[in-house]
């Protein structure tokens, strides 16, 4: 991982990020899966991960790279400010016309009818106390892509606050956006892994805060549920030893796919793990922490457990592209997946955005 991240890298981070989302949908067989030891058997029925051609129509991508793609795509047309957040709006009303088959959730269907993209303040919605959900987290890591210096901080959190509050109000479900968008920028920083959760809690949750503060909508609802994410985060950086930022990282003595079905429970909102804003990241992280440059290693851990598979893998998958290339991926695994070029594409226009 010591080279700096380049043009490959970016790529191989979008493309990845869409394998992964099909690898842990297996169209919609996956994702509603709640065995993670039933997925790996069923893994290895297949003849493992080498051996998963990826390509329609078997494998499909799910509502979480299309929203993906629709934010990717927002961000590649250089826009900025107001611009770029109708521009995101209309993306993501476009984007739902692209569901079939897809399952997107029930906060993102809600949020997105009602967008009002071109009209004055119309990519904001009431706030929903329900939106807690992961589907602001599981659209953003290409965030990062686009301000992934450590100058850019404010920008990415305010882009990630913003278009993760136009279906996701709640700061359970809209922080989830800020993390996925600072995770992959801390990919590109080659920032070692031990700290991301810490500048998650300590650097971008507080910026977030301030943000919705000054942007003077919703504030009563959005400080009194602000709590739980940063401490359900700090639970968690405590559990693997990473309070500080060091490590080393703690993990259980066992922990194969029925003890991670366990411990990624104990992570959730409500016992369906990975749904919620909070644990899609914090999935993906402990992902990333136990796989390395290991890809068999990362998919079994962030993309095949019980819960919601497809969207901790999306976001796990883009950071380790953004960290170690294609190196060590089958080329099955993503030479023939749906909406490969528009990946691919969006990736060579934020990476000369970036630079």
């Amino acid at each position: 991982m010591s080279r700096p991240a380049d043009l490959e890298h970016y790529k191989a981070g979008m493309v990845l990020s869409g394998a992964g989302d099909a690898l842990g949908y297996r169209n919609q067989l996956w994702e509603y899966n709640e065995s993670g030891p039933a997925i790996h058997q069923e893994l290895q029925e297949l003849g493992g991960l080498k051996n998963i051609t990826v390509q329609l129509p078997d494998w499909p991508v799910s509502d979480d790279t299309v929203l993906h793609l629709a934010t990717a795509e927002a961000l590649a047309t250089g826009k900025e400010g107001e611009d770029l957040l109708h521009e995101v709006a209309s993306r993501y009303v476009e984007g739902m016309k692209d569901m079939e088959g897809r399952k997107p959730g029930p906060s993102s269907i809600l949020g997105v009818s009602q967008l009002r993209p071109g009209t004055e303040g119309g990519y904001r919605i009431a706030y929903n106390p329900e939106g807690t959900g992961c589907g602001a987290a599981m659209r953003s890591m290409c965030i990062g892509l686009r301000y992934p210096q450590p100058e850019q901080l404010t920008s990415l959190v305010s882009v990630a606050v913003e278009t993760g509050r136009m279906t996701h109000p709640h700061p359970t479900g809209f922080l989830g956006a800020v993390a996925s968008a600072l995770f992959t920028a801390y990919a590109i920083q080659r920032r070692p892994i031990t700290m991301w959760g810490l500048g998650l809690v300590k650097e971008a949750c507080p910026i977030a805060k301030e943000l919705v503060r000054s942007a003077g909508y919703a504030v009563p609802e959005t400080e009194r549920d602000w709590g739980y994410f940063t401490e359900k985060w700090q639970w968690y950086l405590e559990l693997r030893g990473l309070s500080s930022g060091t490590g080393p990282v703690v993990f259980p003595e066992r922990y194969g796919p029925a003890e991670r079905d366990e411990a990624y429970k104990s992570f959730s909102l409500s016992g369906w793990a990975g749904r919620s804003g909070h644990d899609a990241p914090m999935i993906a992280l402990d992902a990333l922490l136990g796989a390395g440059s290991n890809w068999e290693e990362l998919m079994s851990r962030a993309g095949f457990h019980g819960g919601d598979s497809d969207s901790t893998a999306v976001i796990a998958c883009c950071c380790w592209g953004l960290m170690y290339g294609m190196d060590g991926v089958p080329e099955c695994n993503y030479t023939n997946l749906e909406y490969r070029d528009r990946l691919e594409n969006s990736a060579e226009k934020l990476y000369t955005l970036s630079h």
